[in-house]
């Protein structure tokens, strides 16, 4: 066992393997970008293929492969169900799945899984079912849960090789021009699918909406695609945006984002021109109403926003609040439709979002971020995984990589969480290390980060209950009790990258 800086116990095999956490910069260090091997198109040469099977067949997809998918769909995505399917019924086994992340809708993997079809994953989260199973030990080999930042780190360094990427399109031409804004399965922004289709060796567009060519704007290019499949639906567009635009009316959760707008609006990074970041939570969009009318009162004018997109963004966007978006995943229909029409509204791709190992990230040059928690812990570190049962049924998302990179990180929370508390001694699962962390957010009032002395100073006489991150914790004890400690088993079930690709933590089963 190696003990990183968080405090963590990590088995020797994983140290060697990844090496453990020693800090946000520690191991930000030069590196060769891989290579991927590419079978040149010739004139003539025709990318369409009738059937998801002949695709597979064409890729020459076979046992101990890697593939991957993306996640822009949400929970009303069809295609990782309908490829995993064909893959089965080929008896194709033994594979390495990368999504970038994996939903609800995806139960069936569980299947796949114990049928030795699935060996290996690697994604930025596990929802309910699938997340249950694989906290109870199904897989042999541990999941690898990365950042959205340290999924592209990981794949451009090599970390990642895919072998064929198979990628939901809501619509291409027959040569494989990809764009997310049109089409009957809009999702807006590509982001993360951008990724896989530059690294991959082979890329499979599948699409419900073939579109003439050239079908632009052009989010993934044909000069990245090598074969083009139309099936008849490739998601629902209602689980796209399923609890992501949720506007509260929860008194609790109101108080939050009043609370949290105090802090940006009172920050010293507040100014004409600043930039920010917010979730797409109750709160966090009620976060976003408060700036709203902060900044009109104020006239002040964001410089751009960033992340997950929601029509509450483009709104500020047209309304001429916020100078450009800045759009790596859309949440909703209507960001999708300003992606296609709002010249500031910028798809960017996961690299340019947060990669740790790109020479400057977006995340770089953010004034501000409001993220959420599951636990958030004494030492102001921060689990976004493990729920208080110690089952995996989150993600990783930009939490870590957003934190670790914007001026001022907001983590916001209610103090306790149906009858358990948010606050606690020490997190289940360390996603998000303190020293990213330097503003917690309540229902009850704030803590700020000791570390950060220039905001304690600068927040010295802000209208917002001010306590120790201790005091906190204890109010929450007070009121429900200090949790149960959880009865974990010896198998390590799932490694929690940080997004330099040391181990942060591990996941045992339950």
């Amino acid at each position: 066992m190696a003990i990183n800086k968080v405090g963590k116990d990590i088995p020797d095999v994983f140290v060697q393997q990844y090496g453990i956490y020693e800090g946000e910069l520690a191991h930000i260090d030069d590196y060769k970008e891989a290579v991927r091997n590419i079978h040149p198109v010739k004139p003539r040469d025709k990318k369409m293929l009738n059937s998801i099977r002949e695709a597979i067949e064409k890729t020459g997809l076979k046992d101990g492969m890697t593939i991957s998918f993306h996640h822009h769909f949400r929970e009303g995505d069809f295609v990782i169900n309908m490829v995993m399917d064909e893959i089965a019924k080929m008896g194709i086994k033994n594979l390495s799945i990368a999504p970038s992340s994996i939903a609800n809708v995806h139960e069936p993997l569980i299947g796949h899984i114990k049928k030795g079809v699935v060996t290996h994953i690697t994604s930025s989260g596990l929802r309910d079912k699938v997340g249950a199973a694989i906290s109870e030990g199904i897989m042999e080999n541990p999941v690898v849960i990365r950042s959205h930042g340290g999924r592209a780190r990981a794949i451009v360094r090599g970390d990642i090789h895919i072998d064929v990427a198979f990628l939901g399109a809501p619509s291409s031409d027959e040569y494989g021009n990809v764009n997310g804004s049109a089409g009957r399965t809009t999702c807006g922004s590509l982001g993360y699918a951008m990724v896989d289709a530059k690294y991959a060796d082979k890329v499979v567009v599948i699409t419900d909406s073939l579109m003439p060519y050239p079908n632009t704007p052009i989010s993934i290019p044909q000069t990245d695609v090598d074969y083009v499949v139309v099936v008849d639906a490739i998601g629902d567009p209602a689980g796209i945006a399923k609890g992501a635009t949720r506007f509260t009316k929860n008194p609790k959760e109101l108080l939050i984002a009043e609370y949290a707008s105090k802090v940006i609006t009172n920050s010293p990074y507040y100014k004409e021109g600043f930039s920010f970041q917010t979730g797409t939570g109750g709160a966090s969009l009620a976060v976003s109403r408060f700036l709203k009318d902060a900044m009109i009162e104020d006239g002040i004018k964001a410089s751009f926003a960033l992340g997950g997109i929601t029509n509450a963004m483009v709104e500020l966007l047209e309304e001429g609040l916020v100078g450009k978006i800045m759009d790596v995943q859309g949440f909703d229909h209507p960001s999708a439709i300003s992606l296609a029409k709002n010249a500031n509204h910028y798809e960017i791709d996961a690299i340019m979002y947060a990669s740790p190992l790109s020479k400057g990230s977006v995340i770089n040059q953010l004034d501000t971020a409001i993220l959420s928690a599951l636990e958030i812990d004494t030492d102001f570190n921060v689990n976004v995984i493990t729920g208080s049962d110690g089952i995996i049924r989150g993600a990783s998302g930009g939490h870590s990589d957003t934190s670790a990179a914007c001026k001022m990180c907001l983590v916001i929370s209610p103090l306790i969480r149906g009858r358990i508390p948010t606050i606690v001694d020490t997190v289940n699962t360390v996603v998000t290390p303190g020293s990213s962390v330097d503003v917690v957010v309540t229902e009850v009032g704030i803590a700020i980060n000791p570390e950060r002395k220039d905001l304690i100073e600068h927040f010295r006489m802000l209208d917002v209950p001010q306590f120790t991150i201790k005091q906190l914790k204890d109010i929450a004890y007070s009121i429900v009790g200090a949790p149960d400690p959880i009865e974990y088993g010896d198998k390590v079930v799932a490694l929690i990258e940080y997004r330099d690709g040391t181990i942060i933590d591990v996941v045992k089963n339950v």
